[in-house]
């Protein structure tokens, strides 16, 4: 069942953060950098934090930073996160130029073939990423539940200020 849609406010910056988790280790993650984005309450940011489902092409397109989260399946990103990006690809083209965006992967390996599959994607839609990848391998622990927590601060930080 698809999401509503956005409530956009014109004095807000959105960050949507999207995510696919079915043992739930990745939507921890997502939750965490959904968390410490809401936790910069004077940055005038909106968080929407989606299952790649739920997510549509309005919704990227009302984005002004995105978040990718997915755990890794056979070195690889997840097949529901790939389905957002199939969905949204052509009719995006041209219109999320730019776009700042980051990757969080739990892994369950090593990770790094799910980062270079999104990350070669993101240069078809003409992204540009803003942070190093977030890969957590194996369940995730206060430090990483921490460093998801900083990301989305980060992430609503540098858009309420115009770094990105």
């Amino acid at each position: 069942m698809p999401i509503a849609p956005l409530a956009l406010s014109a004095d807000k910056k959105i960050l949507l953060i999207v995510y696919t988790s079915q043992t739930g280790r990745t939507a921890r993650l997502a939750h965490a950098v959904a968390d410490g984005a809401r936790a910069q309450q004077e940055s005038g940011v909106q968080v929407h934090c989606c299952r790649a489902p739920d997510a549509t092409l309005d919704t990227l397109l009302a984005a002004h930073a995105l978040v990718l989260a997915t755990p890794e399946n056979f070195g690889y990103m997840a097949g529901l996160l790939k389905d957002f990006l199939d969905r949204t690809y052509t009719p995006a083209q041209g219109r999320c130029q730019g776009l700042p965006y980051a990757i969080v992967v739990s892994a369950g390996n090593d990770g790094r073939g799910a980062m270079a599959a999104i990350e070669r994607i993101a240069i078809g839609y003409g992204w540009r990423s803003i942070s190093p990848a977030l890969r957590v391998v194996g369940e995730p622990d206060a430090a990483a539940l921490a460093q998801a927590h900083e990301l989305g601060a980060a992430l609503a930080s540098g858009l309420a200020c115009g770094v990105f």
